[in-house]
């Protein structure tokens, strides 16, 4: 049985989802967050104290969508494509990790993350034009099949929409990528994909 270190309230999420999605068991070992961000105690099983982190026998992992690739490697087609397709796979996951997120993060902790009072809007208007760039790349790509790698769904759609999950909940201005917006309603809104929101949002 797979063991994820952490919370739904994390990007533990994405693990979750992955699971799910792969149709294997799993245990989620409860450890969130003190006050600033910080775990509520050492994981010493991740040398940089963060969540998540994954137990699968003897193989642990950290780094969560290098988690969820091992969960796709280990379920296999429709998840996790072989051929060109895998390499597809592991492009959009660094561009999720690479060009989506960093900039995600900067308008989240200045638009909804942080306390009110700490929050600088200057910050979250720059993290959210930097995105829109990375956006319109991503509506271009969208343009021309429903999914990141052809017409299935792949992690490479669980990894990106995972990452980009908090805006999406939490009222990023979306208008002007339309494609963008129905993949992500069409990610989001999978049976698997419910599943883990349950916990996540319960």
């Amino acid at each position: 049985m797979l063991k994820i270190h952490g919370v739904p309230r994390s990007r533990a999420f994405r693990c979750i989802w992955a699971a799910e999605e792969a149709g294997l068991p799993y245990e989620v070992v409860p450890l969130g967050f003190a006050a600033g961000f910080k775990l509520e105690r050492p994981l010493t099983i991740n040398p940089n104290n963060k969540i998540p982190a994954l137990e699968d026998g003897s193989l642990v992992l950290f780094e969560s969508l290098a988690i969820n690739m091992h969960i796709a490697r280990k379920a296999g087609a429709p998840l996790m494509p072989s051929g060109d397709d895998a390499s597809r796979v592991d492009q959009w996951t660094l561009w999720a990790a690479t060009e989506a997120e960093p900039h995600v993060m900067r308008w989240a902790y200045n638009a909804f993350l942080k306390p009110e009072a700490e929050r600088v809007p200057a910050e979250a208007a720059a993290g959210k034009e930097a995105l829109d760039a990375r956006l319109a790349v991503l509506e271009a790509e969208l343009a021309s099949r429903p999914y990141l790698v052809g017409k299935d769904f792949t992690v490479a759609d669980l990894n990106l929409a995972s990452v980009l999950y908090g805006s999406w909940l939490n009222g990023y201005d979306y208008t002007r990528f339309p494609k963008v917006k129905a993949w992500l309603d069409a990610c989001l809104t999978r049976p698997k994909a419910l599943a883990a929101r349950k916990q996540r949002e319960g």
